[in-house]
Formats: C-alpha cells, structure tokens, sequence
C-alpha cells in the first residue's frame, strides 16, 4: 500500500504536469472507482474545469479544482495515478481516465479497493476518511513530546499504534517496521511502556525515514509507480522490512517475522528491545 512517502511523491510528481489544465473529458471504466456528492455525479462536476492545486493529507491526495469543487483519491493497495502526455490505450485495470487540455491521467487499481470521492471543498477536511487522521509527522508543530502524549493511552503494541491512522497520519507497514528498528524498539512492545528516552529516539526515526523515503521516491515492490510511471529506490535502503530470515545489517542475528496487527513484520530480536 503506498504510504506518507509513496503518495508525497505521487503529489510531486502530479504537480509538475496538471496544474492548471482543464479536464475536458472522463473516461469511467468502473463506476466504483468514483463516488459522487449528492445530486452531482463525479463526471458532471468536474468536467470542464481546472486544476488549482494538490495536496497530501496523510495516505490521501486533495485535488482542488476549480468552482469550490475538490476530489479526493485514495491509492489503498495498489492505486496509481499516472500521467501521460500523449492519448494512452487504458490498461486492463485502468478505472478512470481524465483526459485534460494538455495529457491524461489514468487511474489504475488492480485489487480494485481505490477511490476518487467527490466533495465540496470547503467540506472536504470533515470527510470522515479525513476528519479522524492524527497530525502530519512530519508538519512543524509534530514532536517528540506530542508523540509521547499520545502514545501514553494506548496498551497495544508499539507496531499496531504507529499503524493507526488516528494517532499519526501516513504511517505504513513499510516504515513503522524501519523506524522501529532505527530506533531499537521492538514491534511487539505495549506502546505505552515506552520510555521518555525511547520516544526521543522514535520521533526522529519515523521522520529521518519518512522523509529519506520521500527522497528516494518511495519504496516499489510490486505496484507503486510515481506519476511519470518511474518506481521508487527505497526498496535498496531497507533495514529489517521484507527481510524476515536474512542477517541483520547491523548485527548480523537473523531477522524474524511475525504476524502483528495483521501485518506481516521483521525486526531484530537483538538490537530491538
């Protein structure tokens, strides 16, 4: 699933290319890949108008379009929107296409669980999909002490806590399991037993991976791509995720895998405590 670096580079990437450019005309191959507002179906509203900017909000995209109107996209598992300059014929999954004054996007989602969710723009941040999201780690006012108060409730593990969208927005499995190990916590650990010393060391490990990831263009496995098609290269950097039975890089102790938050999850039983 794309996460905070993954969508942030899609953003990126979007904006260099439809930034005030009309959409003239939509191509909806399944209909359940959008939802309408109301009496407005997505084709109709968005038709004929503008793009004024994109903005990320946690794992989501904003689009804001001209005459108070916005669309919202969520990539889930294995959405990609990506840009063409020229007319492409759409992939067998390719759901929607916006066709606009100048190149197309294509919307592509092979499990099908993506979607673009019309909305007023003034009524967008109340969406419920947005309205319960925690902050931005990596936003100014995010810190140190901020994590700590919240994870200070929370009797779970540390793994499944970073997992929850209402605590800090746009966290994954990716990188919760890379900032744990940088931060030498194990994943399994009840969130609230951390310690004052422990969560100065968490705090800038989520942020020094989020924002490497984001330099790297993401992490590509399988489906992620940006919005020129490129993958990511943060796959070559990873420490413990997908390695579970390989060595520690730093140590050398093999890696185990467990099953937690119904995710699958690697870390070093050694230089994680």
């Amino acid at each position: 699933m794309p996460e905070l670096p993954e969508v942030e580079t899609i953003r990126r990437s979007l904006s260099q290319h439809i930034l005030e450019r009309r959409i003239e005309e939509i191509l909806i191959r399944w209909p359940g890949a959008v939802e309408g507002y109301e009496e407005k179906t997505f084709a109709d509203a968005v038709r004929g108008l503008k793009f004024q900017s994109i903005e990320r909000r946690g794992k989501y995209l904003l689009f804001t379009l001209e005459e108070g109107w916005s669309f919202i996209a969520h990539m889930r598992m294995t959405g990609r929107m990506v840009y063409h300059a020229q007319s492409q014929e759409p992939e067998k999954h390719t759901h929607v296409v916006l066709k606009l004054s100048s190149g197309e996007i294509h919307f592509t989602d092979t499990r099908k669980f993506g979607r673009l969710q019309l909305v007023r723009t003034e009524e967008r941040l109340q969406q419920p999909s947005l309205a319960r999201l925690g902050p931005e780690p990596l936003e100014e006012g995010f810190s140190a002490a901020e994590l700590g108060l919240r994870l200070a409730p929370r009797k779970l593990a540390i793994k499944a806590a970073l997992l929850d969208q209402t605590l800090v927005a746009g966290i994954g499995n990716i990188y919760a399991d890379e900032a744990l190990f940088r931060a030498g916590i194990a994943p399994e650990r009840c969130a609230n037993s951390l310690t004052k010393e422990e969560i100065e060391k968490l705090y800038p490990a989520i942020c020094q991976v989020l924002e490497e990831g984001i330099a790297a263009n993401g992490t590509s496995f399988r489906d992620y791509q940006d919005a020129n098609g490129e993958r990511g290269d943060f796959q070559k950097e990873l420490k413990v995720y997908g390695r579970g039975g390989e060595p520690c890089k730093e140590c050398g102790h093999t890696l185990e895998r467990i099953r937690l938050a119904g995710r699958s999850t690697v870390f070093c039983p050694r230089c994680q405590v």
